[in-house]
């Protein structure tokens, strides 16, 4: 009984972590897109000082996904793969905390 409730609360933890994350990707693909078309100035402390954050918080988990990925220069695609990366290891823990496993 007290594995189960360990492994609900972790299975949920993680999925927590795992929106976290893709939260943070899509904020800062928003707040690259406003400064690539000039519809908010990238000297704009708050928006920059957000944009450092996220950049600051994702590049350890992008940099090995850039280093593996083919360059494709003027579109970063590391994001997207984090994205569908995390997503499938979150159905593959919640799929084997279901089983038990």
């Amino acid at each position: 009984m007290r594995i189960r409730l360990v492994g609900y609360v972790l299975v949920n933890v993680i999925g927590l972590l795992v929106q976290l994350i893709i939260a943070l990707v899509i904020v800062q693909f928003v707040i690259s897109l406003l400064f690539a078309f000039n519809v908010v100035n990238p000297h704009n402390q708050i928006a920059g000082a957000l944009y450092r954050t996220c950049n600051m918080l994702l590049d350890p988990v992008l940099r090995p996904i850039q280093r593996i990925m083919p360059d494709t220069r003027p579109l970063d695609l590391s994001p997207m793969v984090l994205i569908i990366g995390l997503t499938i290891l979150q159905n593959i823990i919640v799929q084997a905390a279901s089983q038990g496993l």
